[in-house]
């Protein structure tokens, strides 16, 4: 993999210091007190559901297609928390990228350690089943009050911010690996480490079988069974989530057992189904505003969102 450029000696020239400006703010911003941050993220999410149309599109057409059973009037509702959720989210990633999380270590509640403990005892390594809810990055940063893990980052296409991004990171966790790295990824496995792995976006037929996900076919990576076959690695299902009283939950559970089965298909909905489970609890903690669906099941149809793709 092309090594990272995370020296700030080439980022001084006028043109990033707009980018300069923004990460103080960011700075400034990651200082305040939780609940300041969250009614601060709160007002910019619902400036987003009002100024990003498109993304509010893509939003209102997955809760309508995941949650068939609700009114039209509790549609909206959530698809403005959904808005106002990713909001405080981006704060909280201000948060984990210039903050110590030791300063928010009481408000922090964490379950199921001893399944993430029985899995390292087999040495083979741990996947921990993750997915793109919108306490993410401070979730991540939370987690290394508890254990160390090594995590997958897809590289800002800005090289000022994925300095600072990434430098954030690896003061924290082990490895901050390339989402393309599987060599190295597999290599964490083996030498026995977490891997925080998320599976729930959509890359394409190629790399996809189809499974249901709240009851509609989508595309669903099978890189989590292939990782497991091939290092033995436990797979860990974990969630983590922002309650209403302004804490955070980082949620275990038991390793998948007999996991993969050896029908790709089978495991590929079992694991859109843990994930379905836990986010039902708080739906919209969900980064409902990315095309889940965008492959269509039919090679060449039009998708949910009115597009060709794959």
């Amino acid at each position: 993999m092309a090594q990272r450029n995370l020296s700030y000696k080439g980022f001084l020239t006028p043109n990033y210091w707009l980018v300069w400006l923004a990460l103080g703010l960011a700075k400034l911003l990651a200082s305040l007190p939780l609940r300041m941050q969250h009614r601060i993220g709160s007002g910019i999410g619902y400036l987003a559901y009002k100024a990003l149309k498109n993304r509010r599109r893509i939003c209102e057409i997955n809760i309508a297609t995941c949650f068939p059973q609700l009114s039209l009037e509790d549609r909206d509702q959530l698809v403005r928390r959904v808005f106002e959720s990713n909001g405080i989210g981006i704060l909280e990633a201000f948060r984990s990228w210039f903050s110590n999380p030791e300063s928010i270590k009481s408000s922090v509640q964490y379950n199921g350690s001893k399944h993430l403990e029985a899995a390292l005892e087999k040495g083979k390594g741990v996947i921990l089943l993750g997915a793109h809810y919108s306490t993410l990055d401070l979730a991540g940063s939370l987690t290394t009050l508890f254990f160390k893990a090594d995590v997958m980052q897809r590289d800002h296409s800005n090289g000022l911010f994925n300095a600072v991004m990434t430098r954030s990171r690896q003061a924290l966790y082990g490895k901050v690996l390339d989402k393309k790295d599987l060599r190295g990824l597999i290599q964490s496995l083996r030498d026995n480490h977490v891997v925080w792995y998320a599976t729930d976006q959509d890359y394409g037929r190629k790399v996809s079988v189809f499974a249901p996900f709240f009851g509609v076919q989508c595309a669903t990576l099978t890189t989590t069974m292939r990782l497991a076959a091939k290092t033995g690695a436990a797979v860990v299902p974990f969630s983590h989530f922002r309650t209403e009283a302004g804490c955070y939950e980082l949620n275990l559970f038991p390793a998948l057992e007999e996991f993969p089965s050896g029908s790709v298909d089978a495991d590929a909905a079992r694991l859109n189904l843990i994930i379905e489970e836990q986010l039902r609890a708080h739906p919209e903690q969900y980064l409902w505003m990315h095309r889940r669906f965008k492959t269509a099941l039919e090679e060449g149809a039009v998708n949910i969102y009115g597009q060709v793709r794959g």
